[in-house]
């Protein structure tokens, strides 16, 4: 559990830096982060970062990709959550 904690840390602390890294590149028309990467770093944990950066940042929040997407893997990484906690295990 402890090796979950600090893996979810990490991968959120990535994916703010990576939605203001690319909203900073965006206002300044410098190349930009692929959105592939962006969805893959909520994916893999981070889409609780991903939601509030969003937001924070006022960045992808017109694209249904993203303000369908994110929520949507939000909603099952906390039903994942809430199945592990549970003691329930999809086999």
């Amino acid at each position: 559990m402890k090796y979950a904690a600090v893996y979810l840390i990490f991968i959120n602390a990535v994916t703010v830096i990576l939605y203001a890294g690319d909203k900073y590149r965006a206002v300044h028309r410098r190349y930009r982060i692929p959105e592939s990467v962006l969805m893959w770093c909520a994916a893999l944990g981070g889409s609780p970062a991903a939601l509030a950066a969003m937001h924070i940042f006022h960045h992808k929040t017109h694209k249904p990709k993203f303000y369908v997407g994110v929520p949507l893997i939000l909603v099952l990484h906390l039903a994942a959550a809430a199945l592990i906690v549970y003691g329930v295990y999809i086999r």
